[in-house]
């Protein structure tokens, strides 16, 4: 098992965001793996989310939701 320094990663978040405060950023990590967190919180808990699984969450984001 390998692991990541997440703090070396570069963390995006939406440009629809704006500048509110309530804002979740996301880190690609190798293998097509996401990693999520709290803008407000970096330091944090972060989760974690597999290729398949961030495919199928960002389609049903674009359906306007699970099916």
């Amino acid at each position: 098992m390998s692991t990541v320094d997440l703090c070396r990663q570069i963390w995006r978040k939406s440009s629809r965001s704006g500048n509110g405060p309530d804002c979740v950023e996301v880190a690609s990590l190798p293998g097509g793996t996401r990693a999520l967190r709290d803008s407000k919180n970096p330091g944090g808990p972060v989760l974690t989310v597999g290729s398949p699984g961030w495919m199928t969450f960002v389609a049903d984001i674009k359906d306007g939701g699970p099916s």
